[in-house]
């Protein structure tokens, strides 16, 4: 592992981290109320075998169209107006991070 590995995967750890912060705030201001219930909504939407592995620690990745149809348009635009970012952003960002978030929450 070189140099530029060890930044990387720490700038990854950093980014996850204030991502994880940041949807956790904004989970507050929707009916989702934080990361367990958009788990629990995302576990609901069809995406439970996804949401099991990433609270084990796995990566099982998952694409912003698949969390759109889990979550249902209004918690994406909830969450997107709480964030201040669009809907495409709130996709993607956490199609990056839910696994992160998943075992960070139940640890």
């Amino acid at each position: 592992m070189g140099l530029f590995d060890s930044l990387e995967g720490m700038a990854g750890q950093f980014l996850g981290g204030e991502a994880h912060q940041a949807f956790e705030g904004a989970l507050s201001d929707t009916p989702l109320g934080n990361v367990s219930g958009l788990l629990g909504q995302l576990q609901q939407g069809g995406l439970a075998s996804a949401v099991e592995s990433w609270c084990q620690g796995g990566q099982l990745p998952v694409d912003p169209d698949q969390i759109r149809a889990a979550l249902g348009d209004e918690h994406v635009q909830s969450l997107a107006s709480s964030l201040g970012i669009s809907t495409d952003q709130v996709l993607a960002t956490l199609s990056q991070h839910l696994p992160a978030m998943a075992a960070a929450s139940n640890s």
